[in-house]
């Protein structure tokens, strides 16, 4: 495995705070809307669950991959900002991050304007009950499955050779996909 140039930058956090903070992030999230999702009108189990789904996933794509396809200097940034440096640990594992490919650039697009809004918005017609919340959830699903075979197939009909090292390859590239 070897990789393009843009993925040596210098972290101002360690890979280990990085993944700390985010995992405690992602957490509480899913704690916060548990509990708001347990406060109203009686649902069960699987629709919390799902409210939960589509909350921490609309944040994600509104927040995290908004931050990415917003900040395209993000890679230059040399102060301690935790987003970019989400960015930077995660191009270990795609290099097309940190270069701005453009399928990159282009799928993350379409996940933070257009999939995060609608996760957000299948949050709430779950937490409602209202009727279009199976084709909402089925929309966005058919939408994520297509980002990510558009994602993996760009990489593979390049050569998929975009990871610094396999270790990178599959925890960040395979197994975060």
């Amino acid at each position: 495995m070897s990789h393009s140039s843009g993925t040596d930058m210098a972290l101002n956090f360690s890979t280990a705070s990085l993944h700390t903070w985010n995992g405690v992030s992602l957490l509480l999230i899913i704690f916060v809307t548990w509990i708001i999702s347990g406060m109203s009108q009686a649902k069960s189990k699987i629709e919390r669950l799902l409210i939960c789904w589509w909350a921490l996933t609309g944040l994600i794509h509104v927040f995290q991959e908004g931050y990415y396809v917003f900040t395209p200097d993000l890679f230059n940034d040399n102060s301690p900002n935790f987003m970019a440096e989400i960015w930077k640990e995660y191009s270990k594992g795609d290099s097309r991050y940190a270069t701005r490919h453009t399928s990159v650039l282009g799928i993350e697009s379409v996940a933070s304007i257009v999939l995060g809004p609608l996760s957000l918005l299948a949050a709430y017609a779950v937490a409602k009950q209202k009727s279009y919340r199976y084709i909402f959830q089925f929309a966005i699903s058919i939408a994520q499955l297509y980002g990510t075979i558009q994602y993996f197939l760009t990489a593979f009909l390049e050569g998929d050779n975009f990871a610094s090292s396999r270790y990178y390859y599959y925890s960040y590239y395979v197994g975060q996909k």
